[in-house]
């Protein structure tokens, strides 16, 4: 089924918004994202990120995220997922699925230097895609004098403070190119791995390729009025954290729907990935 979808996908051409190309591919790396996404249970989420790097912008995003926009974004596609989703309900045999279906993990898509000298980030919460500018390079760095090996590339460390954590991060200048996942950049050489102080954000390269002809494209939105609201960074991170915390309370404003003031929540504990929203 797997096999089906990437060709499906192929066949409705995943990179087919020729109208939004930003730039090309020449270097795509990916990386297991790790994250709590949940800091009292320290239940332990995993994403697959792809990082694009063109002649002069990036884009990072999430593949699955990337895989349930792209089936979502045509009525065949809507129908495989319908049945995928069908399919993995059966095996789970009364419980929750956890797999075998496309699903959005993380939602952010970071584009770099897109305008020139900022990034542009979209990202959602429930039913509404949300659109703002960010700073570019905005990490001060401190490059230290350790040494390590990561995918037979040697390593060095650098360290930051940035937006509420502290951040590690191993760059090799063997791959000359200022990026990273993520936001993170300003590093003379390609960041193959990075985490913050406690490991609850973990970014852990697993591969990387050189590529030709593949466009980078600015993605649409596929959620809710298909349309993109303009925000602001802390603006963006203060909804999302308020979503967080009472998932049922925002969907009734959201909506309007009614769901029911008995209706119980999981308590949970979220923090974000910036914490300097407050």
């Amino acid at each position: 089924m797997k096999i089906f979808i990437c060709l499906y996908l192929l066949s409705q051409g995943i990179y087919s918004f020729s109208q939004n190309r930003i730039d090309t591919t020449s270097l795509r790396c990916s990386y297991t994202y790790t994250y709590l996404k949940d800091t009292i249970s320290k239940a332990q989420n995993e994403d697959l990120l792809y990082l694009q790097i063109g002649g002069t912008k990036s884009k990072c995003y999430s593949y699955y995220t990337f895989q349930s926009d792209s089936l979502s974004a045509t009525q065949n596609g809507k129908e495989i997922r319908r049945q995928l989703f069908k399919k993995a309900i059966a095996e789970a045999k009364g419980t929750a699925p956890q797999g075998g279906f496309p699903y959005k993990r993380m939602r952010t898509y970071v584009y770099k230097n897109y305008p020139q000298g900022k990034m542009t980030i979209t990202d959602g919460i429930s039913t509404q895609d949300y659109i703002y500018e960010d700073k570019l390079n905005a990490q001060n760095w401190l490059i230290l004098d350790s040494i390590r090996t990561i995918l037979n590339y040697s390593c060095q460390k650098a360290e930051c403070n940035f937006r509420g954590r502290k951040w590690t991060a191993w760059f090799s200048t063997d791959i000359p190119v200022s990026d990273a996942p993520w936001k993170f950049s300003g590093l003379p050489g390609l960041i193959m791995e990075i985490y913050d102080k406690g490991k609850q954000y973990h970014f852990l390269i697993n591969g990387l390729e050189k590529i030709e002809n593949e466009p980078i494209i600015f993605s649409e939105s596929n959620t809710g009025n298909k349309k993109f609201e303009k925000t602001s960074r802390k603006d963006f991170l203060k909804a999302q954290k308020r979503y967080l915390m009472d998932i049922n309370g925002y969907i009734e404003l959201e909506t309007g729907i009614d769901l029911g003031s008995n209706t119980s929540q999981k308590v949970m504990r979220y923090d974000l990935l910036e914490l300097d929203y407050k």
